[in-house]
């Protein structure tokens, strides 16, 4: 498929211009004009690059991309060696931030959601990226976390009682933990994204409302990969997520 087609579907679907972001969502490098494989994956770091060019990807599609506010915009060190890798193989670069986040079909959180049988009925925070769901069958916080653990392969941190029983349960993907108040708020018994601040623990020791630390990287693993199925199914172009290992 042409680029041009590509970027139009996926800025569209994805509702680009609805969000104010920490960076630009969309091609954020260019590279050739026709598309027939796009490698998928979190982040656009050098180690995806690598398999990407070795697959002969014509295109990155990533969650974490470049350019972020705040960075130092010189193209030097480690940034000229990921962008040289691009160029010089003609790599397009496709990042969706928050947009991916929030999309109530293929997004992070809704992904997420499903991964667990969480139904969100509301959603809350900026942006509503924050997602909340009640449980038919309330679970211990014990029983939670080591479905989370088993399903995300890793060890996820729990602050509160483990023998609590909830039913009230929040979540939002990666590094969400800004919205513990809120989803306080909100009337959440416990919630749940990527990483924890020192604040984060005080917040829900005071409150009461539990909060467990699942991983940045290993909550934000579906929303490309099912965006990726979506774009192979819609379009026919051979999509494949590859899984960059992180522990955090």
């Amino acid at each position: 498929m042409q680029r041009t087609i590509l970027q139009n579907y996926l800025d569209n679907t994805l509702d680009v211009a609805r969000f104010k972001d920490y960076c630009p969502n969309g091609l954020q490098v260019e590279g050739r004009g026709e598309i027939q494989k796009i490698v998928c994956g979190v982040t656009a770091s050098q180690a995806l690059i690598d398999v990407a060019i070795a697959r002969g990807a014509d295109a990155l599609l990533v969650h974490h991309g470049w350019f972020w506010r705040g960075e130092d915009g010189r193209v030097v060190g480690l940034r000229k060696q990921r962008m040289a890798s691009l160029l010089k193989h003609d790599i397009n670069l496709f990042a969706y931030h928050l947009p991916l986040d929030a999309h109530p079909l293929l997004g992070n959180n809704a992904t997420l959601g499903r991964l667990f049988g969480w139904q969100a009925t509301r959603q809350f925070g900026d942006n509503l990226l924050g997602a909340m769901a009640t449980l038919n069958n309330p679970q211990t916080l014990q029983e939670m976390l080591e479905q989370i653990g088993k399903t995300l392969g890793r060890a996820p941190m729990l602050i509160g009682d483990a023998q609590r029983h909830v039913s009230q349960v929040a979540w939002c993907t990666g590094a969400a933990q800004g919205y513990m108040e809120q989803a306080i708020v909100a009337g959440a018994e416990v919630f749940i994204s990527g990483e924890i601040s020192e604040q984060t623990v005080h917040l829900a020791r005071e409150s009461g409302v539990a909060y467990i630390a699942a991983g940045h990287h290993a909550t934000e693993r579906y929303g490309v990969q099912a965006l990726g199925a979506h774009l192979q199914e819609t379009f026919g172009v051979n999509c494949e997520f590859v899984d960059i290992d992180n522990p955090v």
